[in-house]
């Protein structure tokens, strides 16, 4: 019976390590995920447009099919590639993590541009060379392999800057950490997309079925209220990408031994800060520096947009074929 008592003790003991180590990695992923936030978002933003022109019925199994991609990119290849990095090329994170940056800088100048009607043809999403009707499950393939390779990118620059927010522990850390952000993530952003999607549809539903007067007038309200929803969420997405990207690359110079603008948007945004009543210091500090990382990525984004759509762009549709954003 001793023994039995004892070996009990040593499972309860072995339970609670094991407890503690998930909500270690649980809470490790949430924080490395919320740094990601402009990807995440973008991703939220630009994944319904996949979506238009399809029958109500295919909406959720073509959102299905694009998260089982997704993960597939996450968890199959970026997570191996993420982890050998950051064991055997550390210096290389950085690097690439200002690479995603200007990326993330050049998306989201190039909606300002085309928003301002400036161009920016980049994010149609569309067939090319084929002028003859479809059938819809050869456009439903063409359509969900675009969104695939267009997650890939976005979901590289999630798992990096979650790699590199992740504190220093062990390889099985590392890799839980990781594979938790790839799950949460993608079950946050394509959950969030199947709502967005079918909103309009229960709204629809709502407005024709409902028994109660209030009920119809809140599904008609949710179907007019749709289109101001993605707007917004297109205008956060973008803003979010752009402070996003800014942060990364001006952390990255900093890091790489140029860290004067980081110091000079620190010292600024730190006098605009207490230069606010007590009780506002903190939080106008966050929104000045925010504001200048963001302004930084809209110069950086716009000089980056050449280079986008006469070098990096061609390149891609040679490399991948249509199908992207």
């Amino acid at each position: 019976m001793s023994g039995l008592l004892a070996l009990l003790d040593d499972v309860a003991s072995i339970a609670k390590v094991a407890a503690a180590s998930v909500d270690d990695v649980i809470g490790q992923a949430a924080k490395a995920g919320a740094k990601a936030a402009g990807a995440v978002i973008d991703d939220a933003a630009v994944t319904p447009k996949y979506v238009q022109g399809f029958s109500a019925d295919r909406e959720l199994p073509i959102i299905w099919r694009i998260a089982k991609g997704s993960m597939i990119n996450k968890l199959v290849y970026l997570l191996p590639v993420g982890l050998l990095l950051s064991n055997f090329a550390p210096w290389l994170i950085t690097p690439l993590l200002m690479l995603g940056g200007c990326y993330l800088c050049f998306e989201g100048a190039e909606k300002v541009a085309h928003a301002l009607g400036f161009g920016g043809h980049h994010h149609a999403a569309h067939v090319e060379g084929d002028p003859e009707p479809q059938d819809p499950a050869h456009l439903e393939e063409q359509k969900a392999a675009g969104a695939i390779k267009t997650d890939f990118i976005l979901s590289a620059e999630i798992m990096t800057i979650a790699l590199a927010a992740i504190p220093p522990s062990n390889f099985w850390m590392e890799t839980a950490t990781l594979a938790a952000v790839a799950v949460m993530i993608t079950v946050a952003v394509y959950g969030s997309v199947a709502l967005i999607v079918k909103a309009d549809d229960a709204g629809l539903a709502l407005a024709k079925n409902g028994r109660l007067g209030i009920t119809r007038s809140l599904g008609r309200g949710l179907v007019k209220a749709m289109p101001g929803v993605m707007w917004t969420l297109t205008v956060v997405g973008t803003a979010a990408m752009l402070w996003v990207g800014g942060s990364i690359v001006i952390h990255g110079m900093e890091v790489l031994g140029a860290g004067w603008l980081g110091h000079s948007i620190h010292d600024l945004s730190y006098a605009i800060g207490h230069a606010l009543p007590q009780a506002l210091v903190g939080f106008g500090e966050w929104v000045a520096k925010a504001v200048m990382d963001g302004v930084f990525g809209v110069f950086l984004g716009l000089l980056l947009i050449p280079v986008g759509e006469k070098l990096v762009a061609p390149l891609w549709q040679r490399a991948f074929g249509a199908g992207h954003h």
